[in-house]
């Protein structure tokens, strides 16, 4: 028995192999800029950069042209840090001038100065993973949590010495990460307690990030965030976080990536977690695969320092930015694994053709491995796999676990994202998740949103996610409309 569950765990990893890409191919410049580039963020449908030229300026990701409002003014220094709000309808800056700004991006109309206590120089800037918060980081170490809806200090910190230079929230909220200029890694929970304090870099940490994609540690079965930070010291580090409540907190160092011969100013995850990109005092973008550390791609188009790079998350785009006062668009072309691969064939199939055995595979490949006995004894192949829904999950199928049956549908809902050949129109997609609408319904603001991310919003708040407006009704009325015009779009991109 064991001999043929490992030979098929080696046939998942084959069949499922990591598709590595052929090229990274630069499609467009920026140079809008007038200085040095200092951050550059993406949202689903948009790329902001900011600089020492103290604007921020908006791009559409469909043609890359500049949007109408931008650039945006009112920093009256240098602007540091610029991220998106995971809904992408808030766009935060943070500058020299001692202050972080929110910006709506649908009109550029500023909606709030954030004065850092003691006015020093704020140098980086997060939303939590519900952008329930907005975390500062400033020159003289300071923390603070701002409240995003009430515009007002929730919390506020300090780390032990030098300037905080980086910050990273784990995906599910309840910790965040910042690093220091004292070369410090300090871990947070979400009531700004130091948790966890570790010296990561000898001469001062410039960049962290936390992966999306939690992994499993072999040696105890655990499941751990994964983390880069950066450094002056020329590294990349990658680190395993274990936040628990029986455990306490845990960080495990596990390599460092060798390839710049200079201080290393960003790092970042792609959206799968499976590559790391990093930009350097060297002039060069190195991209890594995250599981090997092996180089997959070396970028030397810049002509003066690196100072920050991204992925977009939902389409094979990276940007970086540098001292050189241009922003690089590189397209990520993906291939098949190498030709005479046993699996190449098995690769191609159409996902609506799978096996139950294709469908293990996937589940495995997904770390849902638990779930191959009970898809298996329900029969569930390429077509069934598609047509799981939420009640289905729990009625048919008996997965108690609301938890579990999100995670599952998560991963389908990919699935069947990557069947549609075609950007997704943006009246489809759910302004709290910024994903295909599955059970669209429309609350008392007037807007559409799925289900069950509205319910979750409004669980814990009382305000429209697309105005900030309160709602007057927590009523949910289905909009069946948009859902059959949902269904019958993904039936012509299907044919």
């Amino acid at each position: 028995m064991f001999h043929l569950w490992n030979r098929n765990i080696k046939s998942v990893k084959l069949f499922f192999r990591f598709l590595f890409f052929q090229m990274a191919t630069l499609i467009h410049t920026l140079a809008d800029h007038n200085d040095d580039v200092n951050y550059c963020a993406f949202s689903s449908s948009c790329l902001a950069t900011c600089s020492l030229d103290k604007t921020i300026r908006v791009y559409s990701l469909s043609n890359f042209a500049e949007l109408p409002y931008s650039p945006l003014e009112g920093h009256a220094y240098a602007v540091h840090c610029c991220c998106f709000s995971p809904s992408g309808l808030v766009l935060a800056s943070c500058s020299t001038d001692g202050t972080s700004v929110l910006w709506d991006t649908r009109d550029g109309r500023r909606l709030a100065v954030l004065e850092q206590p003691g006015a020093s120089p704020v140098r980086v800037c997060r939303f939590s993973p519900e952008a329930a918060y907005l975390l500062a980081g400033a020159a003289d170490g300071s923390v603070v949590l701002w409240n995003v809806q009430s515009m007002k200090l929730y919390r506020s910190g300090k780390v032990k010495g030098g300037s905080l230079m980086a910050c990273a929230f784990s995906p599910n909220g309840n910790f965040f990460v910042t690093g220091s200029s004292s070369g410090d890694l300090t871990i947070w929970d979400d009531k700004m307690r130091c948790l966890y304090n570790e010296k990561a870099h000898d001469l001062g940490v410039t960049c962290c990030d936390i992966s999306s994609h939690p992994v499993s540690d072999s040696e105890n079965g655990c499941k751990y965030f994964q983390m880069a930070s950066c450094g002056q010291d020329n590294h990349i580090k990658l680190w395993l976080i274990l936040f628990a409540d029986f455990l306490g907190v845990q960080l495990k160092y596990k390599c460092t990536l060798n390839g710049h011969s200079a201080p290393v100013l960003a790092c970042a995850f792609s959206c799968d977690g499976q590559m790391i990109v990093s930009g350097s005092v060297d002039k060069c973008v190195i991209i890594y695969e995250t599981s090997t550390g092996n180089t997959l791609h070396t970028l030397s188009q810049h002509t003066r320092y690196v100072t920050t790079c991204a992925f977009a998350p939902h389409s094979p785009l990276l940007a970086t930015g540098s001292m050189d006062k241009t922003v690089h668009i590189w397209q990520l072309d993906l291939k098949q694994p190498c030709a005479g691969d046993t699996t190449e064939n098995e690769s191609k199939v159409a996902i609506e053709d799978w096996s139950e055995d294709d469908v293990s595979a996937w589940l495995c490949a997904q770390d849902l491995a638990d779930f191959v006995g009970l898809f298996k004894m329900n029969n569930i192949d390429g077509k069934e796999l598609l047509n799981l829904t939420k009640e289905s999950l729990a009625n048919e199928l008996k997965i108690e676990s609301l938890g579990l049956r999100s995670k599952v549908l998560q991963k389908i809902e990919e699935l069947r994202m990557t069947m549609i050949s075609v950007a997704v129109p943006d009246e489809f997609l759910c302004p709290i998740t910024r994903e295909l609408m599955n059970d669209p319904v429309i609350a008392t603001d007037g807007y559409s949103y799925e289900r069950e991310a509205m319910e979750n919003w409004i669980s814990n708040r009382r305000s429209s996610p697309m105005t900030n407006l309160p709602l007057h009704s927590l009523m949910l009325t289905p909009n069946r409309t948009l859902k059959m015009a949902i269904s019958r779009w993904l039936e012509t991109q299907q044919k």
